[in-house]
Protein backbone atom coordinates (compact mmCIF):
# COMPACT_ATOMS: atom_id res chain seq x y z
CA UNK A 1 0.00 0.00 0.00
CA UNK A 2 2.84 2.41 0.84
CA UNK A 3 4.48 1.71 -2.55
CA UNK A 4 1.17 2.32 -4.31
CA UNK A 5 0.70 5.65 -2.51
CA UNK A 6 4.28 6.67 -3.31
CA UNK A 7 3.81 5.77 -6.97
CA UNK A 8 0.55 7.71 -7.17
CA UNK A 9 2.26 10.74 -5.62
CA UNK A 10 5.00 10.63 -8.23
CA UNK A 11 2.43 10.46 -11.03
CA UNK A 12 0.53 13.45 -9.63
CA UNK A 13 3.72 15.50 -9.32
CA UNK A 14 4.79 14.58 -12.84
CA UNK A 15 1.45 15.67 -14.28
CA UNK A 16 1.55 18.88 -12.25
CA UNK A 17 5.02 19.74 -13.51
CA UNK A 18 4.04 18.91 -17.07
CA UNK A 19 1.16 21.35 -16.93
CA UNK A 20 3.04 23.99 -14.95
CA UNK A 21 3.60 27.45 -16.31
CA UNK A 22 5.21 30.62 -15.05
CA UNK A 23 1.96 32.38 -14.27
CA UNK A 24 -1.64 31.59 -15.12
CA UNK A 25 -3.34 34.21 -12.94
CA UNK A 26 -5.26 36.78 -14.96
CA UNK A 27 -6.50 38.96 -12.13
CA UNK A 28 -6.00 40.01 -8.54
CA UNK A 29 -9.57 39.35 -7.42
CA UNK A 30 -11.18 35.97 -6.82
CA UNK A 31 -14.68 34.76 -6.02
CA UNK A 32 -15.40 31.13 -5.25
CA UNK A 33 -18.18 28.80 -4.23
CA UNK A 34 -18.07 25.28 -2.84
CA UNK A 35 -20.69 22.85 -1.55
CA UNK A 36 -20.33 19.97 0.89
CA UNK A 37 -21.11 18.87 4.44
CA UNK A 38 -20.43 20.11 7.95
CA UNK A 39 -19.42 17.52 10.55
CA UNK A 40 -19.82 18.06 14.31
CA UNK A 41 -18.74 15.46 16.86
CA UNK A 42 -21.35 13.88 19.14
CA UNK A 43 -21.44 15.44 22.61
CA UNK A 44 -22.25 13.81 25.93
CA UNK A 45 -24.55 15.37 28.52
CA UNK A 46 -23.18 14.77 32.07
CA UNK A 47 -25.59 13.78 34.85
CA UNK A 48 -28.50 13.38 32.47
CA UNK A 49 -29.69 10.08 33.95
CA UNK A 50 -30.11 8.62 30.45
CA UNK A 51 -28.59 5.36 29.25
CA UNK A 52 -27.60 7.09 26.01
CA UNK A 53 -26.69 10.63 26.96
CA UNK A 54 -25.10 11.72 23.67
CA UNK A 55 -26.39 14.55 21.52
CA UNK A 56 -25.79 13.22 18.02
CA UNK A 57 -25.30 15.48 15.01
CA UNK A 58 -26.13 14.77 11.40
CA UNK A 59 -23.96 15.84 8.48
CA UNK A 60 -25.37 19.24 7.63
CA UNK A 61 -25.56 20.12 3.93
CA UNK A 62 -23.48 23.29 3.66
CA UNK A 63 -21.98 25.72 1.20
CA UNK A 64 -19.30 28.38 1.25
CA UNK A 65 -18.88 31.62 -0.68
CA UNK A 66 -15.59 33.47 -0.63
CA UNK A 67 -13.99 36.66 -1.86
CA UNK A 68 -10.21 36.94 -1.98
CA UNK A 69 -7.75 39.65 -2.98
CA UNK A 70 -4.38 38.46 -4.24
CA UNK A 71 -1.79 40.66 -2.53
CA UNK A 72 1.53 39.15 -3.59
CA UNK A 73 2.69 36.35 -5.89
CA UNK A 74 6.08 34.75 -6.50
CA UNK A 75 7.13 31.52 -8.23
CA UNK A 76 6.81 29.66 -4.94
CA UNK A 77 4.02 31.27 -2.97
CA UNK A 78 0.88 33.36 -3.31
CA UNK A 79 -0.40 35.50 -0.45
CA UNK A 80 -4.04 36.55 -0.35
CA UNK A 81 -6.58 38.07 2.02
CA UNK A 82 -9.90 36.22 1.92
CA UNK A 83 -13.36 36.38 3.50
CA UNK A 84 -14.89 32.89 3.61
CA UNK A 85 -18.54 32.66 4.65
CA UNK A 86 -19.78 29.14 5.45
CA UNK A 87 -23.48 28.34 5.78
CA UNK A 88 -24.87 25.16 7.35
CA UNK A 89 -28.56 25.06 6.48
CA UNK A 90 -29.71 21.96 8.36
CA UNK A 91 -27.72 20.42 11.22
CA UNK A 92 -30.00 17.61 12.42
CA UNK A 93 -29.90 16.57 16.08
CA UNK A 94 -30.79 13.37 17.93
CA UNK A 95 -31.17 12.89 21.67
CA UNK A 96 -32.95 10.35 23.82
CA UNK A 97 -35.08 12.95 25.62
CA UNK A 98 -37.44 15.48 24.04
CA UNK A 99 -35.30 18.45 25.10
CA UNK A 100 -33.27 19.50 22.06
CA UNK A 101 -34.49 21.22 18.88
CA UNK A 102 -34.95 19.08 15.81
CA UNK A 103 -32.12 20.95 14.08
CA UNK A 104 -30.30 24.27 13.86
CA UNK A 105 -28.73 26.51 11.24
CA UNK A 106 -25.41 28.28 11.40
CA UNK A 107 -23.12 30.61 9.47
CA UNK A 108 -19.52 31.65 10.01
CA UNK A 109 -17.78 34.70 8.51
CA UNK A 110 -14.04 34.57 9.12
CA UNK A 111 -11.66 36.99 7.35
CA UNK A 112 -8.34 35.21 6.89
CA UNK A 113 -4.87 35.15 5.40
CA UNK A 114 -4.24 32.44 2.80
CA UNK A 115 -0.94 31.05 1.53
CA UNK A 116 -0.94 29.04 -1.68
CA UNK A 117 2.18 27.10 -2.56
CA UNK A 118 3.77 26.88 -6.04
CA UNK A 119 0.82 28.65 -7.70
CA UNK A 120 2.05 27.96 -11.25
CA UNK A 121 1.58 24.21 -10.86
CA UNK A 122 -1.57 22.48 -12.04
CA UNK A 123 -2.05 21.28 -8.44
CA UNK A 124 -1.49 23.96 -5.77
CA UNK A 125 -2.08 23.29 -2.05
CA UNK A 126 -2.95 26.11 0.31
CA UNK A 127 -3.51 26.90 3.99
CA UNK A 128 -5.73 29.51 5.61
CA UNK A 129 -5.94 31.03 9.09
CA UNK A 130 -8.34 33.67 10.33
CA UNK A 131 -11.12 34.58 12.68
CA UNK A 132 -14.46 36.28 12.84
CA UNK A 133 -17.90 35.49 14.18
CA UNK A 134 -20.61 32.88 13.87
CA UNK A 135 -24.33 32.70 14.51
CA UNK A 136 -26.62 29.79 15.39
CA UNK A 137 -30.38 29.66 15.01
CA UNK A 138 -32.29 26.72 16.51
CA UNK A 139 -35.53 25.29 15.15
CA UNK A 140 -38.80 26.31 16.85
CA UNK A 141 -39.78 22.62 17.17
CA UNK A 142 -38.37 20.05 19.57
CA UNK A 143 -36.97 16.78 18.29
CA UNK A 144 -40.06 14.64 18.97
CA UNK A 145 -42.98 16.99 19.60
CA UNK A 146 -43.86 20.38 21.03
CA UNK A 147 -42.51 23.91 20.78
CA UNK A 148 -38.96 24.84 21.61
CA UNK A 149 -39.34 27.38 24.41
CA UNK A 150 -35.61 27.67 25.08
CA UNK A 151 -33.15 30.22 23.78
CA UNK A 152 -33.03 29.83 20.00
CA UNK A 153 -30.20 32.17 19.04
CA UNK A 154 -26.49 32.40 19.86
CA UNK A 155 -23.54 34.36 18.45
CA UNK A 156 -19.86 33.82 19.21
CA UNK A 157 -16.33 34.52 18.07
CA UNK A 158 -14.85 31.95 15.67
CA UNK A 159 -11.29 30.84 14.91
CA UNK A 160 -10.92 29.36 11.43
CA UNK A 161 -8.22 27.12 10.01
CA UNK A 162 -8.32 25.57 6.57
CA UNK A 163 -6.42 23.56 3.98
CA UNK A 164 -7.21 23.00 0.34
CA UNK A 165 -6.08 22.03 -3.13
CA UNK A 166 -6.59 24.17 -6.24
CA UNK A 167 -6.31 22.67 -9.71
CA UNK A 168 -6.41 24.42 -13.06
CA UNK A 169 -6.04 23.59 -16.72
CA UNK A 170 -3.59 25.91 -18.52
CA UNK A 171 -5.88 26.48 -21.47
CA UNK A 172 -6.56 30.05 -22.52
CA UNK A 173 -10.34 29.66 -22.76
CA UNK A 174 -10.73 28.61 -19.11
CA UNK A 175 -7.58 29.96 -17.47
CA UNK A 176 -9.62 32.16 -15.12
CA UNK A 177 -11.34 29.14 -13.55
CA UNK A 178 -9.98 27.02 -10.68
CA UNK A 179 -11.31 23.73 -9.36
CA UNK A 180 -11.16 23.80 -5.56
CA UNK A 181 -11.31 21.17 -2.82
CA UNK A 182 -11.16 22.38 0.77
CA UNK A 183 -11.48 21.49 4.43
CA UNK A 184 -12.06 24.12 7.11
CA UNK A 185 -12.53 24.00 10.86
CA UNK A 186 -14.62 26.78 12.37
CA UNK A 187 -13.95 26.60 16.12
CA UNK A 188 -16.92 28.37 17.62
CA UNK A 189 -19.10 28.71 20.66
CA UNK A 190 -21.87 26.19 21.20
CA UNK A 191 -25.34 26.30 19.63
CA UNK A 192 -28.49 26.77 21.77
CA UNK A 193 -29.64 23.14 22.14
CA UNK A 194 -31.23 23.34 25.64
CA UNK A 195 -28.89 20.82 27.32
CA UNK A 196 -25.57 21.37 29.08
CA UNK A 197 -22.79 19.33 27.50
CA UNK A 198 -20.15 20.90 29.73
CA UNK A 199 -18.52 22.49 26.68
CA UNK A 200 -18.10 26.13 25.76
CA UNK A 201 -16.61 25.58 22.27
CA UNK A 202 -17.08 23.13 19.42
CA UNK A 203 -15.39 22.22 16.12
CA UNK A 204 -17.44 22.61 12.94
CA UNK A 205 -15.61 20.72 10.17
CA UNK A 206 -16.55 21.70 6.63
CA UNK A 207 -15.56 19.58 3.61
CA UNK A 208 -16.49 20.80 0.16
CA UNK A 209 -15.63 21.21 -3.47
CA UNK A 210 -16.41 23.69 -6.19
CA UNK A 211 -14.89 26.41 -8.36
CA UNK A 212 -13.18 29.80 -8.15
CA UNK A 213 -13.02 32.58 -10.74
CA UNK A 214 -10.21 35.10 -11.12
CA UNK A 215 -10.78 38.58 -12.54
Amino acid sequence: MSRLCFGATLVVLAVALAFGQESYQTGKNEISGTIGDTFVSDQGVPNSGLSNANVQHGNGVSFEVNYARILHTTDWIEFAAEVPATFNLDEDLHYAANQVPVDYRSFFITPAARLRFIPALAFSPWVSLGGGFGHFGANSDLIYYGTNTGNRSATSGVLQGGVGLDTHIPWKAIERYIFRFEARDDWSGIPPINVDTGKTRQHNYYLGGGMAFRF
